[in-house]
């Protein structure tokens, strides 16, 4: 891609982040995250379908796992927190409005990502080796797997620079969109399995390892280049530069250095899950165990756990984090601490719902998404109590989200590291617990309770940590939490009775089939939060029903 005229080229700046609408940005963001995750269930039954939650669709979850596991351990999370705060302060700082800036840090990036994975590809057994204790035709199977998926490492990066790129300018849209065409292409690739295969139980032929492999990279190959037209629209073009010496990169590189060293504390935790719970699954095929209760199940479990937190606390504060930045640049501590503590309110009050909902109603969402094919009760059975140990987790999960990146809108990395060791060191030691003190059939299972445990403990000193730094609110003197912690105490008042009526509906519906008994208990638990909003006085909730009861009477 070629710009011309940096600097005369009024497109080559991002937009000033003050100025976009963050309801209306955070929308058009949830819409699409909505819609990705819709077809992301659709290919997550798909694939169940296909392989099963036994070793087979172990041993292809851990293929396609592992690129994002590495590019998120070794570069992309630093990308995912530093891009942003480092474009929107070019564009105040530079000249040229941050143009020449932003191709020199586009260039080194994408450099490093093509290291990483030339490295990750040669280095493929040895990678499912430290994950797994596979041996023999599963190990083989496995590696061949992660040959053909491991170039999705650069195809993931390249997604995530250019989308940080489009939501520096104040576009949001095509980064939550386009992973929608990355479903539909898996999808397509394991129907065409479904339908080329006669019986994948006894393992993977050479073509259909082929198959799988490259049609699940190729998925992400699509999500990345779908998102040069919304480039082009916002009159970007790259021009590779390779003077970085004295060009201010240090900076951004430094930051990236310390979240490099957090993402790799989580996955080294990670790294425990994922080990113990192969081993657990293996355990369970043993011991001839009902139902997968292995790493399957548990990833299974976590996408669908992530999905609220996806949709609607990533999106606000996607939207947000211009704004916040500019904040920070200039100073003005308590432009976010305004928007930290708004983040939290009105992200809690559709995600402790959310998070009700799953502990209530888990057998009956993951039966909804997942009883297909080779899937039976037994392991809806094991998945759904995975769910329900996972649910109360989302809530401080997503309030640990929103306060870190309080950290990063002052490009302050290093506070966020320290942090975060809570969380890693607590979720290992539980999980190694889980699965020495729990048989087979549970391990797993307390896995996804020690995740729960260890997110609770993180989220509660990264509050206290960054309230000091944010200092009081104006005329008070209580920190940018204190409003955000009544208002969670609140919500989760309305959401007990809520959920207790959504258990009894969901039962009673139970006979006419998983769907009948998902919007049975669906409906139950938010009419009782909804009838509850207003003697509890919960404005967050009260004006998102005042807003839609605006707009459909327009």
């Amino acid at each position: 891609m070629h710009r011309s005229g940096p600097a005369a080229d009024g497109g080559a700046a991002p937009a000033e982040p003050g100025k976009t609408s963050v309801l209306r940005s955070g929308a058009l963001m949830a819409a699409g995250s909505i819609v990705s995750r819709a077809t992301g269930f659709v290919r997550s039954a798909v694939v169940v379908a296909a392989l099963g939650t036994g070793l087979l669709g172990d041993g292809y979850a851990v293929a396609n796992t592992v690129p994002n596991i590495l590019y998120i351990l070794l570069i992309g999370g630093a990308l995912n927190a530093v891009f942003v705060p480092e474009l929107v302060r070019a564009a105040k700082e530079h000249a040229d409005g941050g143009a020449a800036y932003t191709d020199r840090l586009l260039t080194v990036c994408t450099a490093a990502l093509l290291a990483l994975t030339a490295a990750a590809v040669l280095a493929a057994p040895l990678i499912v080796s430290a994950y797994t204790g596979y041996t023999g035709g599963q190990q083989s199977t496995t590696v061949a797997l992660a040959r053909y998926c491991l170039p999705q490492i650069l195809f993931y990066g390249l997604f995530t620079l250019l989308g940080q790129i489009l939501n520096a300018r104040g576009r949001f849209g095509a980064m939550m969109w386009t992973p929608v065409l990355n479903n539909l292409v898996v999808v397509a690739v394991f129907g065409l399995f479904l339908y080329v295969s006669h019986d994948a139980a006894d393992g993977l032929t050479a073509s259909e390892i082929r198959l799988l492999g490259i049609g699940t990279t190729a998925g992400i190959l699509v999500q990345a280049l779908a998102l040069i037209p919304s480039l082009r629209a916002a009159r970007f073009r790259w021009r590779p530069r390779f003077d970085w010496r004295g060009s201010g990169l240090a900076r951004p590189l430094r930051n990236a250095g310390w979240l490099v060293l957090l993402v790799l504390t989580n996955q080294l935790a990670y790294w425990v899950v994922t080990r113990l719970s192969t081993a657990t699954g293996q355990r369970a095929v043993d011991a001839g165990l009902a139902g997968g209760a292995g790493y399957t199940a548990y990833s299974n479990a976590y996408l669908l756990w992530m999905v609220p937190q996806g949709i609607i606390t990533v999106s606000l504060v996607t939207a947000l984090m211009p704004r916040m930045s500019a904040a920070a640049t200039d100073g003005d501590l308590a432009g976010v601490r305004r928007d930290v503590s708004y983040a939290l309110r009105s992200s809690a009050a559709l995600v402790v719902p959310a998070a009700a909902l799953f502990a209530a109603l888990a057998p009956w969402v993951m039966g909804s998404v997942f009883e297909y094919g080779r899937t039976g009760a037994a392991d809806i059975a094991v998945m759904a109590g995975m769910l329900a140990a996972f649910a109360p987790g989302l809530v401080v999960y997503s309030a640990q989200y929103v306060l870190s990146r309080g950290f990063y809108a002052l490009s302050d990395t290093r506070t966020p590291f320290f942090l975060n060791l809570v969380i890693a060191a607590t979720n290992a030691g539980l999980s190694a617990a889980a699965y020495l003190l729990l048989p087979p059939r549970w391990a797993v299972t307390g896995m996804a309770a020690a995740c729960t445990v260890s997110y609770s403990a993180g989220a509660a000193v990264t509050a206290y940590v960054l309230a000091r730094r944010l200092g009081p609110r104006a005329g008070t003197r209580t920190g940018p939490g204190a409003s955000a912690v009544r208002t969670h105490l609140r919500l989760l008042t309305a959401c007990v009775p809520a959920a207790a009526a959504g258990y009894a509906a969901a039962r009673a519906a139970d006979p006419l089939g998983n769907f009948a008994a998902l919007g049975a208990g669906t409906t139950a638990l938010l009419l009782v939060v909804v009838l509850l909003a207003g003697p509890l006085r919960l404005t967050e909730i009260t004006d998102l029903l005042g807003s839609l009861r605006r707009k459909i009477g327009r």
